[in-house]
């Protein structure tokens, strides 16, 4: 099924049907998709193509190799540093091109996780479960992408939100292993590298629980506050100050950025309160 916008696609759609086109003539290909920024409206005139091709089986590699470089200025094939992927930029159009291969069973694994157990990790828990949901189907043999869409496109689990929280506000600020103990030894040991990493995980299991309070599947890592501010109507008032107040302090080593942070989780507490997601 052709993802179309209006009576005509795109540049970057066409190119993302074309590429598609290709891998729907080998045989254990269930679907291709794209999704991300040109699935998502945040789209602009650098954004690349995000595919994801699902395989009953491993493509063989020079089939990948031959859709990757028959095109392109430049190609990288078979990199495993995520997910297995191929990437390369479209000599025609300069559009950076980005192919993430998956077998079918793996993301029913992952909708399964979420959906069904409800299992939470510590940051993106549901992010799967948001990249099927708003994928646009480009190719879907016999209907499985279509069903598994339809599968997840259900209500938040409840147990599933309460799940994050669960995870994710104790290592924030309550245990020894928390996020505000690390930064507090990480400013005492005047270990700048520490900090920064430390910030970024709190962040990544804050937004988490945000996303999880307003029952939306989590985004990925691009363009957070922006999403939140548009989707999220329970957030706290402050989260783009308290935000980008935490940032600015965690490129110096100082008491500060320990307390920004607080200031951060202070009003996410809050909420959580409010929601009766905490004591």
């Amino acid at each position: 099924m052709d993802y179309q916008e209006g009576a005509s696609l795109l540049p970057a759609l066409q190119l993302a049907q074309s590429i598609a086109d290709e891998y729907a003539a080998l045989p254990t290909v269930a679907a291709v998709a794209i999704a991300g920024s040109q699935t998502t409206g945040l789209a602009d005139a650098g954004s690349d193509i995000d595919l994801y091709v699902y395989s009953r089986e491993p493509l063989p590699l020079e089939a990948r190799r031959a859709i990757a470089t028959g095109a392109a200025s430049r190609a990288e094939v078979d990199n495993q540093f995520w997910e297995p992927g191929d990437e390369w930029v479209d000599a025609a159009t300069g559009i950076h091109v980005d192919v993430m291969f998956r077998s079918p069973a793996w993301i029913e694994e992952q909708l399964d996780r979420v959906l069904r157990r409800c299992e939470a990790s510590v940051g993106y828990s549901t992010c799967f479960w948001h990249n099927v949901l708003t994928s646009q189907v480009l190719y879907d043999a016999h209907g499985w992408f279509a069903a598994l869409q339809a599968e997840a496109r259900q209500p938040y689990p409840e147990p599933l939100r309460r799940a994050i929280v669960a995870k994710n506000h104790p290592i924030l600020w309550q245990t020894l292993s928390s996020y505000r103990y690390q930064l507090d030894r990480a400013v005492a040991h005047d270990d700048p590298v520490s900090i920064n990493h430390r910030v970024a995980a709190l962040l990544a299991s804050y937004f988490d629980i945000l996303f999880a309070v307003n029952r939306l599947p989590h985004p990925g890592e691009k363009r957070l506050l922006a999403m939140a501010e548009a989707r999220c109507p329970r957030r706290p008032v402050a989260l783009r100050a308290q935000v980008t107040a935490l940032l600015r302090a965690s490129g110096e080593v100082s008491p500060r950025v320990v307390a920004t942070a607080a200031a951060l989780v202070a009003g996410l507490d809050a909420l959580l309160r409010e929601e009766a997601l905490l004591p």
